[in-house]
């Protein structure tokens, strides 16, 4: 990559209670659309406290640690959620409420940037830190720390390399849709596509009276279904008490593709790790998507891989 991108690097963010529950059917590392959120209501921030050309364009994600909050117990064959513990009501009863998957991590947002003037970034950083400890969650959690941002570009292969080992230990994650675009070319679906690839496959082979067992999934890497996005499902309108009667409606269901952790060393492109916003109302699809893995299809097109 030759082009200069400027970043602004927030690392070692640490949240409690961020939300697990990236889509309907998915429990885990929280859906891309939260990260990139988080990074548009900084954005917002930071023009209300005077910074009013500043512009976040593209947010990528280093996991550090994480903590799924669930518990198998000894002979269970599935984890439990851990609930929390809340106030009981007036009667002296726990409160019915919805369990909701709750996850502890630690991460590192590599944040593009535009619009700030070299002698406006001391106090950029001053305002972002301010922001980050007192008035912003990260996907539904509360951070508990953040070590000190700083500003940093990469303009070559060897820039990227040297931020990316800064990074480390560190897992980065980047979209795998083509892995879905391969199988559905094959014949199958979106969902056999996504567990087919995140399956484990078990096969066993007999040497004479040896039998040998090998598990493995059918791609190599980490590889885990993520959520990047909504697909409208119906038409825009209004609807009953929304709360911004200025904005169009409309009901919308996730949009869940194939991601993969690497490590942080192992990242070659600055687009292959940042996540950007593409929309498009025409055809319904909202989504998140890296540049890395965009391919000759137009987006109506891509949207049934998803």
């Amino acid at each position: 990559m030759n082009d200069l991108t400027r970043l602004l690097i927030l690392p070692r963010i640490k949240v409690q209670n961020a939300n697990a529950l990236s889509s309907p059917f998915t429990i885990g590392f929280p859906a891309v659309t939260a990260w990139l959120g988080a990074v548009h209501a900084l954005q917002r921030h930071c023009q209300k406290a005077g910074f009013s050309q500043i512009t976040f364009t593209g947010v990528g994600v280093v996991s550090h640690q994480f903590d799924l909050q669930t518990h198998r117990g000894s002979g269970d064959f599935v984890s439990s959620i851990i609930g929390t513990g809340n106030p009981l009501d007036k009667d002296g009863k726990r409160p019915s409420f919805i369990e909701e998957a709750r996850a502890h991590l630690t991460v590192t947002l590599v944040v593009e940037y535009h619009g700030i003037a070299p002698e406006q970034k001391e106090a950029a950083l001053t305002t972002i830190q301010h922001i980050l400890n007192g008035q912003l969650k990260i996907a539904g959690g509360d951070i508990l720390n953040i070590e000190t941002p700083y500003f940093t570009n990469t303009d070559s292969p060897a820039n990227t390399s040297k931020l990316m080992r800064k990074l480390m230990p560190g897992y980065v994650l980047v979209e795998r849709r083509e892995l879905m675009e391969q199988a559905m070319a094959q014949g199958q679906d979106a969902l056999e596509a996504l567990i087919d690839n995140v399956a484990v496959h078990h096969t066993c082979t007999q040497h004479n009276n040896t039998v040998t067992w090998q598990a493995m999934r059918k791609n190599k890497g980490w590889l885990v279904p993520i959520a990047v996005g909504y697909q409208g499902v119906s038409p825009l309108g209004q609807a009953l008490n929304q709360r911004d009667t200025d904005t169009p409606h409309r009901f919308a269901e996730a949009v869940v593709t194939l991601g993969e952790f690497k490590m942080a060393y192992r990242i070659e492109s600055m687009n292959e790790l940042l996540w950007r916003y593409e929309d498009n109302p025409e055809n319904d699809v909202y989504v998140c998507k890296t540049q890395h893995n965009t391919t000759n299809n137009t987006l109506n097109d891509i949207s049934q891989f998803f």
